[in-house]
């Protein structure tokens, strides 16, 4: 793990465990994101639209297997829902900014049920752009909803409801690579999520873009 975004994680979770520090957790927590979003708008300038689809390691193990396209969708579907559905209970800006239609995705889940060939070929239809777009949204949605979090809303879990919510949308595929995530998230509580889907989740999958553009490079 990047050994500079490690060290403002471990920092942020640090600090969000007390109440006196909570507040300074939340700024640590923006400015790691701040970078790693600075590393995603990256790509943009320096990749063509066929790297965004490429697939250097599509046989291995890990989150590199995928390609940045995908990555980008992912990372951003998964807070949009976290943050959205299961942690504010209103819509997700897949549907209040209509963003379906404006990158022109096929899906409007996760991407987990998605292997080898099917990322390449889902992510070859997407507007690039609008993407990115989209990804900018759910940021600055999500931090609007952080920075209203208390320190006492830590503790608070996903409501029965909100879980069969979540159910009914759709927006995680029945499949057996992902239907796993709604008990995952559900059982966890606001703390929890924070640690994973809006900071720990990045980096992954933002050190495995980086490790697919560095291969395309070569």
């Amino acid at each position: 793990m990047n050994k500079e975004w490690s060290e403002q994680n471990k920092r942020m979770q640090m600090l969000i465990k007390k109440a006196d520090t909570f507040d300074q957790g939340k700024d640590v927590l923006f400015g790691l994101r701040n970078d790693l979003m600075d590393t995603l708008l990256s790509f943009k300038k320096e990749l063509n639209r066929e790297d965004f689809d490429a697939m250097p390691f599509m046989n291995a193990d890990g989150y590199h297997s995928k390609n940045i396209a995908y990555s980008i969708w992912h990372i951003f579907r998964i807070e949009d829902i976290v943050a959205h559905t299961l942690i504010k209970g209103d819509d997700e800006v897949l549907f209040s900014g209509n963003y379906q239609r404006r990158i022109n995705s096929p899906v409007i889940t996760t991407g987990n049920e998605l292997v080898k060939e099917q990322i390449s070929d889902f992510t070859k239809q997407l507007d690039i752009d609008e993407l990115y777009s989209y990804a900018a949204d759910v940021k600055k949605s999500t931090e609007e909803i952080i920075r209203d979090l208390t320190y006492g809303n830590l503790k608070n879990k996903v409501s029965d409801e909100r879980k069969e919510n979540l159910q009914t949308l759709g927006v995680v595929s029945t499949d057996e690579n992902a239907v796993w995530l709604i008990d995952y998230w559900c059982k966890k509580d606001v703390k929890g999520l924070i640690q994973m889907p809006f900071s720990r989740h990045w980096i992954m999958h933002i050190e495995a873009c980086l490790r697919i553009r560095n291969k395309l490079r070569k």
